[in-house]
């Protein structure tokens, strides 16, 4: 199969011929037709995860997927040959089995249907970035009806995921992001738009939700979960994916959230694609030949929506 891979760190990704895995016991071969792309793939590539997570050269980069059941190991029988799924498929144990390839053997206790409405392409594009907002919002952020929540880089990948989920909950949903991205984040149902450019977020905010904001969902990091935290009325909650809770005052109801896998969090996201609540946004497509242009892009971290590699 062909895959892209990358030889050592701070290197580009090369596109090379590598044996197509065979499914051990519990798992499935996808054939994968598309991959979103994540800012931590650009950190992973950089050697700014080599610590917390295990590798070994040459690894294939990738953690999204969606694609087609091809093969069926020993005692694999949740999904058949011919189906389609899509799914966070990538291994910590296994860091050089990534998603940047034609195939991936994975438990099948990671897979999910692929929504019936949507290509290859958007069904690649959502499970880390959903998954990423589903569990910060509902399974850790305990969003609920009439809950005010503040999302910082609301129109990025996960942010866009998140504006369209907290709504589906019945939140009040203020999007900080760049003005020229408002628009888009209205599109999505964001009650408010910030502008970060231009607003001090700990500031305004108080104009907008007098009481304070109950859940910041902060996916930039930076000095903007500070803001963040400014932001937030008594009792409020700060979780974040980029942030492991540095330079936050000590009474901050703080969250680190890192992603984990998860079929049935996923068949929730893919009914809500079905029922059309949630939708991607994909901005750009590419191929595996073109990859690093993918991650020149993703390394701006002004990407909105999602970008996919398509095999």
């Amino acid at each position: 199969m062909e895959a892209a891979i990358l030889e050592e760190f701070g290197s580009k990704l090369s596109v090379k011929e590598q044996p197509t895995p065979e499914p051990k016991e519990g798992e499935v071969l996808v054939k994968i037709k598309a991959s979103g792309v994540n800012p931590v793939d650009a950190k992973l590539a950089q050697g700014y995860m080599k610590d917390r997570l295990p590798h070994e050269f040459p690894m294939i980069l990738g953690w999204d997927m969606a694609g087609i059941v091809e093969k069926r190991g020993h005692g694999a029988r949740r999904f058949s040959v011919g189906d389609e799924v899509f799914a966070y498929a990538r291994r910590p144990e296994l860091n050089n089995h990534g998603t940047f390839a034609d195939y991936i053997s994975v438990p099948e206790s990671y897979l999910a249907k692929k929504p019936i409405n949507i290509s290859f392409e958007e069904a690649g594009a959502i499970p880390l970035a959903g998954l990423t907002a589903y569990q910060c919002l509902f399974e850790v952020g305990k969003v609920k009806l009439d809950d005010t929540v503040m999302i910082l880089g609301a129109s990025g990948g996960v942010g866009s995921f998140a504006v369209q989920m907290a709504k589906y909950e019945g939140a009040q949903v203020v999007a900080v992001a760049s003005k020229e991205n408002h628009d888009y984040l209205r599109e999505l149902g964001a009650d408010h738009c910030l502008d970060y450019k231009s607003q001090k977020i700990e500031e305004v905010i108080w104009d907008i939700v007098p009481d304070g904001v109950d859940l910041v969902f902060d996916a930039v990091g930076g000095g903007a979960t500070l803001q963040g935290a400014r932001s937030l009325k008594e009792g409020g909650r700060l979780i974040s994916i980029t942030n492991q809770g540095d330079g936050l005052p000590d009474h901050i109801r703080f969250h680190f959230v890192f992603t984990e896998p998860n079929a049935r969090q996923l068949d929730h996201i893919r009914e809500m694609v079905e029922a059309g609540t949630l939708k991607v946004n994909i901005t750009k497509e590419y191929n595996l030949d073109n990859i690093n242009d993918a991650f020149k892009q993703i390394e701006t971290g002004h990407t909105t929506g999602k970008i996919v590699v398509k095999m």
